[in-house]
This record gives structure tokens, C-alpha cells and sequence, in this order.
């Protein structure tokens, strides 16, 4: 199979040759019958001229030769009867009659007779003109004739000039299209090394077309479409990792339902089986062992309803409920709550009532969060506040790293990964999902080893 530059070079070069060739048939036709055409006219002149002295010469042998040597021209004289009584090139005697000749015939009718044809007196072919002119007042008829050997000849030596100069024209196209060849190809290489970095996915592979505008359009396209690739293989990539993240957050999810769910299942099984084997077990360690297998039940119950809430925000199915309510009175009761769920510890809240509209529960398991990540996260008591615009939760634990803040609220992001407790990482995930429900979000502040404050506006759900 042929290169784009074969072709060019072969197509190019017919075309240039095949109209050469035509050109010069149609040139060497017309400058045929413009040479015979010349000197047809040559002699109609030189008769002209030779008629004019005529009447002036006595001897027509002698006049005859002598314009002959001074014209190279034949010259022949013929009667009306036909017979030659002049001739310049040869012996008259041995001539046959000429009224038959056809130029001698044409002019009889026009004002010059003209033929082409073989002498059998020389020899050769000539052209032949005749006028009917009155030489000492008798009609005769003077004919010029020219050897159609010269004539080509010299047709001949114009034609080979012609040829030199054809030849320079396909020499020089021949170089041109060797050139014009050598461009492409330098374009074409361009081009096919751009592809081939790009099938490398070299996407910053430059492409440098110089010659030919077509192959420049073709670069811009290809620019525009590696931009293309470019940006769609970057998504590529962002998606691959983001489908790595995933599934390394499901298999840590796994593992951390496996860890959190051990422990209470644990306790659950070993007090049961405790109460099972001893029915006549002391009343007040019963009772103490059914308060540990309710508290781990719930325990047991609270991450699973924290599970099927991570599902929902993962599949964007959280929908809210909002009624009125005082939300200073929900922040003490939590404040309370959790004050009595860890030992030692208090959530100390201050506020004043404050009307919402908004879900209640959603709130309350975002205040909830909120306040366990503080207690677990310090060993100090955890302030919560409602001002008019804000709630806020406030400890002084260890605080967070500047570069962590944005990651915290990630689903199954901890800042300690290897302290996983029933919340599974999930917690801020949640509190941030719902809080954009609720047209509001959550803002962090923290300082490494001195606390964080943990807040969220309520501006959108005061109730009017």
C-alpha cells in the first residue's frame, strides 16, 4: 500500500506530464501550421515583389536564377498552355506540363494558388504558391515554391528548443514535489508521533505541524480531543480512587462491626449464660446482670440504628419531619442525659428558650454526636450553649489538627483510626447530612492539645 506522499508525488507528476504532453502536441500542431502558415505568406510576398520587376526583365532565365541565389527560393515561370518557360532549380526542357498542377488551377480563380506535394523533378517534398500575373502584356504564371525539408527543419530546431525547456519544467517539478513530499512527511510524522504518545497516554505530548494548513486543522482537533481524554481519564482516576476509598471504608465498617458488636454480644451471652446455669442465683446480682444485658442491648441497638442511618445518607434517603418545638428545652435534656451516661463527667448547658421548627429527633441525634465525640475526645466537662443564632458544643480535649477539620466529617473518618467505639466514624457524617437538610452546617474550630467548638446555625429554622 502506497504512502500519502507516493501518491502525491505519482498523482502530481501525471498530472504535471499528462498536461505537458497535451501542451506540447497541441503546441507542436500549432506551431506547425503557424510555420507553414509563415512562410506560405513569405511567398506570397516574395511573389508580389518579383512581379513588380518583371516587367522590367527581358531574359526570365537569367532573372529567374539570380532572384533564386538572392532568395534561395525556387522560382518557376509557366504558360498558359501549361509549359515552363523559367526555372530556377533545374533543366526546363526535362519538366512535364504544368497545367494541371493544382496551385497553378487555384489561381486561375483566386488572387494566389497554394498546394503541398512530392517533386519528382527534386526529389522531395515542397510547398508551392502560384500567381497569375502579365509579363509584356501576355498572362503567365509565376510560382515560388519552397523545399517542406527546410521548413521542418527549422520547425524542428524551435521545436527542440521547446523540448530543453519541457524537460527543465518536469526537472524542476520533479524537485518541487520531491520537496513538497519531504513536507508532508515531516507533518505526518508529527501527527503519528502525537498519536502514538497519546496511545501511552502521554497527554502532554506536543505536536508541531509546519507546512501545510489541513495537517495544522487536524493538530487543533487532536489537541481538543487529548484535552478530552485528559480530563475524562482524570475522572477516571479521581472515580478509581474514590471506589478505593469506598471499599476501604466498607471493609473497615466490617471490621468495626465485627470489634463493636463482639464486646456487647459478649456480655450479653456470658450474663445470660450466668443467670442460666444458677436459677438460684443472689436477687441483687440478677438484677445487676439484666441491667448489663439491657444496657448492651441497647448499645447493641443504637449502632445499628446509627448503620441504617449511614445507609440512608449513603443513598441520599434521610427526609426530614419538622415540627415545633422548644429547642432549649431539648439541649438540657440531653445535657442531662449525658451527664448521667458518663461517670464523672458533666455536660454543663446554658440557654434560653428558644422556638424551632425543625425534626426533633434529627436534632437531637446531632446534639447527641456532637456531645459523645467531645466527651470521648477530653477528659474535662463539655460545654453546650444555645445563643440566638448558633448551638455550640465545646471541650477541652485533644484537639484536632488543621489538615484533619475538613476530612472529620467523612463517612468512617476518625482522627485516631485505631479507636473505633460504637460510633464506627460515622457520627459526623450523619450530623453534617442532616444539618444541610435543615439548610444549616457545621462549623470546627479547633487547637491542637488545648479543644475544639463544634457548632451549627439555627437561623433557618426559628419558627416565625
Amino acid at each position: 500500500m502506497l504512502n500519502i506522499h507516493h501518491v502525491f508525488i505519482i498523482k502530481f507528476l501525471g498530472l504535471f506530464l499528462g498536461t505537458l504532453f497535451l501542451a506540447s502536441l497541441a503546441s507542436y500542431i500549432t506551431l506547425k501550421d503557424i510555420v507553414i502558415e509563415y512562410y506560405e505568406d513569405h511567398l506570397k510576398s516574395s511573389i508580389a515583389l518579383i512581379a513588380l520587376e518583371l516587367n522590367t526583365v527581358e531574359s526570365l532565365d537569367t532573372y529567374v536564377k539570380k532572384a533564386h541565389r538572392a532568395t534561395g527560393l525556387r522560382i518557376t515561370v509557366i504558360d498558359t498552355n501549361g509549359n515552363v518557360i523559367a526555372e530556377s532549380n533545374t533543366d526546363k526542357q526535362h519538366m512535364e506540363n504544368h497545367a494541371h498542377r493544382a496551385e497553378v488551377i487555384a489561381s486561375n480563380s483566386q488572387t494566389f494558388g497554394m498546394s503541398t506535394r512530392y517533386s519528382k523533378t527534386l526529389k522531395t517534398d515542397f510547398l508551392y504558391v502560384s500567381k497569375r500575373i502579365i509579363w509584356q502584356q501576355h498572362p503567365i504564371y509565376l510560382r515560388l515554391s519552397i523545399s517542406l525539408e527546410r521548413i521542418m527543419h527549422n520547425f524542428y530546431a524551435l521545436w527542440r528548443n521547446l523540448l530543453i525547456i519541457f524537460a527543465l519544467m518536469t526537472l524542476i517539478a520533479i524537485v518541487v514535489s520531491l520537496k513538497m513530499s519531504k513536507r508532508i512527511r515531516y507533518d505526518i510524522m508529527q501527527i503519528t508521533q502525537y498519536l502514538d504518545a497519546i496511545s501511552n497516554k502521554n497527554y502532554k505530548a506536543v505536536v508541531k505541524t509546519r507546512y501545510f494548513n489541513e495537517f495544522l486543522q487536524i493538530s487543533l482537533l487532536l489537541k481538543n480531543l487529548v484535552k478530552k481524554l485528559a480530563s475524562r481519564e482524570k475522572q477516571k482516576r479521581k472515580y478509581t480512587a474514590k471506589l478505593r476509598l469506598v471499599n476501604k471504608q466498607r471493609n473497615d465498617i466490617l471490621s468495626a462491626i465485627s470489634h463493636e458488636f463482639k464486646n456487647p454480644i459478649a456480655s450479653i451471652m456470658g450474663y445470660a449464660e450466668t443467670l442460666h446455669d444458677d436459677p438460684e442465683i443472689n436477687a441483687q446480682i440478677r438484677t445487676k446482670f439484666l441491667q448489663k444485658i439491657l444496657s448492651n442491648s441497647h448499645k447493641i441497638s443504637s449502632m445499628l440504628d446509627r448503620l441504617s442511618l449511614s445507609v440512608k445518607l449513603e443513598h441520599n434517603d434521610l427526609s426530614i419531619k419538622p415540627t415545633h418545638f422548644d429547642l432549649s428545652e431539648l439541649l438540657e435534656e440531653i445535657a442531662s442525659n449525658m451527664s448521667k451516661s458518663y461517670k464523672n463527667r458533666t455536660v454543663i448547658y446554658t440557654g434560653t428558650s428558644r422556638r424551632v421548627f425543625a425534626d426533633k429527633t434529627m436534632i437531637e441525634l446531632v446534639v447527641v454526636n456532637l456531645i459523645d465525640n467531645a466527651l470521648k475526645y477530653s477528659e474535662e466537662d463539655v460545654r453546650l450553649s444555645l445563643t440566638d443564632n448558633d448551638v455550640v458544643v465545646e471541650d477541652f480535649g485533644i484537639g484536632i489538627e488543621a489538615e484533619e477539620i475538613e476530612k472529620i466529617s467523612s463517612k468512617f473518618y476518625r482522627v485516631h483510626k485505631n479507636s473505633w467505639d460504637n460510633s464506627m466514624g460515622i457520627g459526623l457524617a450523619i450530623v453534617s447530612y442532616i444539618l444541610k437538610l435543615h439548610n444549616s452546617s457545621l462549623v470546627v474550630k479547633s487547637r491542637l492539645h488545648e479543644g475544639s467548638t463544634f457548632s451549627f446555625s439555627i437561623k433557618k429554622f426559628k419558627a416565625s
